[in-house]
């Protein structure tokens, strides 16, 4: 267990507990009451900061993953500017992927793309283990963080297994996943093996992300919501819960996000998550229906209504508060990641706002 971690929802040991545990955050993953509603924002470090392109600049995305200080930097600027309850580790879904010598960029205007796609079973060969020295810049970074955030929480994140594969066998941004679900459906023992070998990558990535003192982890499955709940259920499903049990041990929150996913909110939770993030397209209150008791719940204002007024802002706000009144536990978030050309300015009203309108 890592030092100074406790199992969700129970309490540190004495002269151990973390800095971060009474954060807002921490107690809403744990359903626990709270002085006002925690705010933070999926890309929240990011493309639509000045700060970040300043300090960005001609660099390329993966080699600003690696730099300790350059990562520090960037994922403390928004909870500098907006106050937000959580900072989020500046990396890339991809990059324990890099780190293992597979042959990938992330191109500017496209993202990640693979030099040779992965389909067949020799290929595996090419997903060695991850070792916690072959992200020893990830640990150093996180150390860096914890220094400067005080009580503020760090999240962790991965990729899930499905989406990691997408990328690996599509070999990029892919519409339609053809080429996935193609392997998935006509070799499903290649599949199994293959997301398998990805959840055992993804869960040694969290794990150097926790032990170096990552008070909470986000899991992404951005594709998933290409697939059909049966689908979910016998194809990824077995290989997302294998990570959430490879960290369980340590105590800290697991969130579980993917895009598009309303019919696998239920299923999503059940894989292990803690906190079920929601995209815009349900409402709070359906998604508890559908998520069931145990869990809370993370989202989920459109991120497109932050190009509006500050009145719709704020009317659409009042909605997604009015939808998780009930909810044993929330965090305020955007339905998926802050858009490159929303006003930073329109995000840090909007923590204002939500926690003006929670205040205990």
């Amino acid at each position: 267990m890592a030092r100074g971690s406790a199992p969700a929802g129970g309490t540190p040991t004495p002269g151990q507990q973390p800095k971060t545990y009474d954060s807002a955050f921490l107690k809403a993953c744990r359903r626990e009451p709270v002085p006002h509603t925690p705010v933070w924002f999926m890309r929240q470090a990011g493309r639509s900061l000045p700060e970040y392109l300043k300090v960005r600049e001609g660099i390329a995305m993966l080699e600003s993953c690696m730099r300790p200080e350059l990562v520090t930097e960037i994922t403390l600027q928004p909870v500098r500017r907006h106050k937000v309850d959580a900072a989020i580790f500046f990396s890339d879904i991809v990059v324990p992927l890099k780190a293992i010598g597979v042959d990938l960029d992330i191109k500017p205007g496209v993202g990640p793309v693979v030099a040779e796609p992965i389909r067949r079973r020799e290929d595996l060969e090419r997903l060695r283990d991850l070792t916690p020295e072959d992200v020893s810049y990830v640990t150093e970074a996180i150390g860096m963080l914890t220094g400067e955030l005080g009580a503020t929480p760090l999240i962790g994140f991965a990729g899930a297994p499905f989406t990691l594969a997408s990328y690996l066998v599509e070999g990029g941004p892919s519409r339609n996943h053809e080429h996935t679900k193609a392997l998935m459906y006509g070799d499903p023992e290649l599949w199994a093996d293959l997301l398998d070998r990805l959840a055992d990558i993804t869960s040694a990535f969290l794990k150097v992300q926790i032990e170096a003192g990552a008070s909470a982890i986000q899991l992404f499955d951005s594709w998933v919501g290409a697939l059909a709940p049966a689908d979910y259920r016998r194809s990824v499903m077995p290989a997302s819960a294998k990570v959430f049990r490879a960290v369980e041990g340590y105590g800290v929150p697991r969130i579980h996000f993917g895009v598009g996913t309303g019919e696998l909110l239920g299923l999503m939770g059940e894989a292990g998550a803690d906190v079920v993030g929601v995209d815009w397209r349900v409402p709070l209150d359906e998604a508890a229906r559908r998520v069931g008791p145990g869990k809370a719940l993370q989202g989920n204002l459109d991120p497109a209504v932050l190009f509006s007024s500050t009145e719709a802002v704020e009317a659409k706000t009042r909605e997604v508060l009015d939808a998780a009144a009930g909810l044993e536990g929330h965090i305020f978030n955007l339905g998926h990641g802050v858009l490159p050309t929303t006003d930073p300015d329109a995000l840090t009203r909007l923590v204002e706002d939500v926690h003006t309108r929670t205040a205990a």
